[in-house]
């Protein structure tokens, strides 16, 4: 059970091996064992003794902002604790190694993103046309990725991040057409969000950063150490290299709750500044359906687990690759 304190009020103590969600005078308790995570919004209040018992328990506590995103995690001594794994990733920071592992991570998020737009169907022959000429693109992008050459990842960063985002202008620019006309965008807006689906796209990758900062953490990862993203300061930049493996994930999820006629104008808000925000029904059905996505279970390399599973299996595997790098 992911725990989800995010409304304003509400409360979480501890009483024994249990934690205690109070809300409005109404008391609920929750068995320690069935907790996987606790995220905290602002106006919520956690007690130092539930902290506690997350931290014996190794469950890991995250701070969120209002747009979804983690400003701050509480988590167990025991993550992280293998020098090794930290010395082989500076290692491999500047080898050539990490460019074909960026070169590999910016491929799969394309053929992603192919695999979303043949899921479409086109209302007539000229959607099919467009659909068919944009994937053709994308691919386009993903053979001059495959035979990029160079020493580093920083020899050939500005020719991958301009053709990432090519490839991605192209991605949104073929989806949106076959969302209701009410939540269609020319452009992709972040911080903040200038049109309902941006703003549950910008809130689902809020969720999955936290997700994928907490394997990272786990596995004895740094994720302020980063590999294409290297230049901002003070942010878990490596997190945002992983992401792109999963960030269909969160477009699958935010499309389907926009074309099923999930969204009412009672998940949203709009400020005077003309930005959209997530209400708490929104984010509630946005946090629901996602970590119902990432329970089902998937078949990944002949193993059948849950996506979850399979996202952290892979940052575990990441983690001994970088081991090798540690002399």
């Amino acid at each position: 059970m992911e725990l989800i304190l995010n409304t304003f009020g509400v409360s979480l103590n501890r009483d024994n091996e249990t934690f205690v969600i109070t809300k409005k005078g109404e008391r609920h308790r929750i068995p320690v064992d069935d907790v996987k995570s606790i995220q905290i919004s602002r106006g919520a209040q956690i007690t130092s003794d539930a902290v506690m018992l997350a931290i014996e328990h190794e469950i890991d506590v995250i701070f969120m902002d209002k747009g979804g995103h983690p400003i701050g995690r509480i988590w167990s001594p025991r993550y992280g604790s293998i020098s090794t794994i930290r010395k082989g990733q500076l290692n491999f920071v500047h080898s050539h190694a990490a460019l074909e592992w960026m070169k590999d991570v910016i491929m799969q998020k394309m053929e992603n993103q192919q695999a979303l737009m043949l899921l479409l169907q086109p209302r007539d022959s000229a959607n099919e046309r467009d659909q068919k000429r944009n994937i053709d693109r994308i691919e386009a992008y993903r053979v001059k990725i495959s035979k990029l050459e160079g020493d580093t990842v920083s020899d050939v960063a500005p020719t991958l991040r301009g053709w990432e985002g090519q490839a991605s202008r192209i991605y949104f620019s073929t989806i949106v057409k076959y969302i209701p006309e009410e939540f269609q965008f020319e452009q992709r807006s972040q911080h903040p969000a200038m049109d309902v689906a941006n703003a549950f796209l910008n809130y689902g990758y809020g969720i999955l950063y936290g997700k994928i900062e907490g394997a990272l953490i786990k596995a004895g990862i740094d994720p302020y150490i980063g590999i294409l993203h290297r230049d901002d300061y003070n942010r878990p930049v490596l997190v945002y290299d992983v992401i792109e493996l999963y960030r269909i994930w969160v477009d699958y999820v935010v499309f389907t709750l926009l074309t099923q006629n999930g969204i009412t104008e009672e998940c949203y808000s709009i400020r005077e500044d003309g930005s959209y925000w997530l209400e708490p029904l929104g984010r509630r059905i946005l946090i629901q359906s996602f970590n119902d996505y990432l329970d089902e279970t998937i078949s990944k390399g002949g193993v059948v687990r849950s996506r979850l599973t399979h996202l952290n299996l892979y940052v575990q595997n990441f983690a001994q690759k970088l081991k090798r790098y540690e002399k």
